[in-house]
């Protein structure tokens, strides 16, 4: 675990170097925020976390839905829950619009709060991998490593996870715990709801 020492080094960084007391006061609201944002990824509080009618936060920033009010939101890295969450977001979702890849985020959170999939981000993101084209998310069992080669990006989504697990997105696609993108119509998707459709994606629920 690297973040905290990331965490302060960056956030000191960004304030004038002058004294210790006035670089504490000048990142003191951004600090408030960001310990409790770090405190609800550890896993331990993931499953109190996740249930897409009680999420919420009301000490979160409100949500913009645009490339440049992401960019003003701080990068932060989390426990091993955000990094599942981070990959599942650039692997499936980097291309899509700042609100898509928050509501593919609220996806995988809702499947987590539901009693047909597994209880935390990284199992329900890894469910079905090992057998070929056999998982949940495609790129966890397609036989090409997952490689990062594109850190912007994954800097963008690893805030956009992080947002989405402190509950400040609210709730985008009316409980969908399924999604597939326009350029196909999978046979499933006839016997869910349609919840919404969101940039590229479609979202399902199982009514």
């Amino acid at each position: 675990m690297r973040f905290f020492a990331f965490l302060f080094a960056a956030m000191i960084s960004i304030a004038p170097a002058t004294s210790a007391q006035q670089r504490a006061l000048a990142i003191s609201g951004a600090v408030a925020f960001e310990a409790q944002s770090l405190a609800q990824l550890d896993a331990s509080a993931t499953a109190r976390l996740l249930n897409p009618r009680a999420r919420s936060n009301r000490d979160a920033p409100a949500v913009r839905f645009t490339t440049d009010w992401l960019a003003t939101q701080p990068y932060i890295e989390g426990g091993a829950e955000w990094r599942c969450l981070t990959e599942a977001l650039y692997f499936e979702a980097r291309g899509e619009t700042v609100k898509g890849q928050f509501a593919v985020a609220e996806v995988i959170l809702n499947r987590v709060e539901s009693r047909s999939f597994p209880n935390t981000l990284c199992t329900v993101i890894n469910q079905g991998t090992g057998k070929r084209y056999a998982c949940q998310f495609t790129y966890t069992c397609d036989g090409h490593a997952e490689v990062v080669n594109e850190r912007g990006a994954w800097e963008a989504v690893g805030k956009v996870a992080r947002l989405a697990m402190a509950g400040a997105a609210g709730d985008l696609t009316d409980g969908a715990q399924f999604y597939h993108t326009t350029a196909v119509r999978p046979r499933w998707a006839r016997v869910f709801e349609h919840t919404a459709t969101i940039g590229v994606h479609k979202f399902y629920r199982d009514s």
